[in-house]
């Protein structure tokens, strides 16, 4: 199993970015998926979860309207588009395998990628 984020980067306050988990090992399209994150110095914090056949999506509230959960099952690869980032959306943020949803610690126990950090400042 090997997950590996990428499109992180630097973005100005209200700018966007996507974020992809291209998946190996497995099939996502038969999992559920979810992006968590982890901002400098605090424990992790779930974002946004999809069910297997995209039936069911959910955020935090803290993301709600601003980010996008999606999944390319043929190209085997969750997305997370990120519009409007504001500085405190800085964080490390990566995908989880066969999670839905996670509380704090919690989603440490899950198979994870290395993260993709994503740093909003002007």
């Amino acid at each position: 199993v090997q997950l590996v984020e990428s499109g992180g980067g630097l973005a100005q306050p209200g700018g966007s970015l996507r974020l992809s988990c291209p998946a190996s090992g497995f099939t996502p399209g038969m999992c559920l998926m979810s992006w968590a994150c982890q901002a400098p110095g605090q424990g992790s914090e779930w974002v946004s979860g999809i069910y297997s056949g995209s039936t069911k999506i959910d955020y935090a509230d803290s993301v709600k309207g601003q980010f996008t959960i999606s999944r390319d099952n043929v190209q085997n690869t969750l997305y997370l588009q990120m519009n409007n980032l504001q500085p405190e959306d800085t964080a490390l943020y990566y995908c989880l395998k066969g999670v839905f949803s996670c509380e704090g610690p919690v989603c440490d126990d899950f198979e994870r990628g290395q993260g993709t950090q994503v740093t909003v400042s002007s």
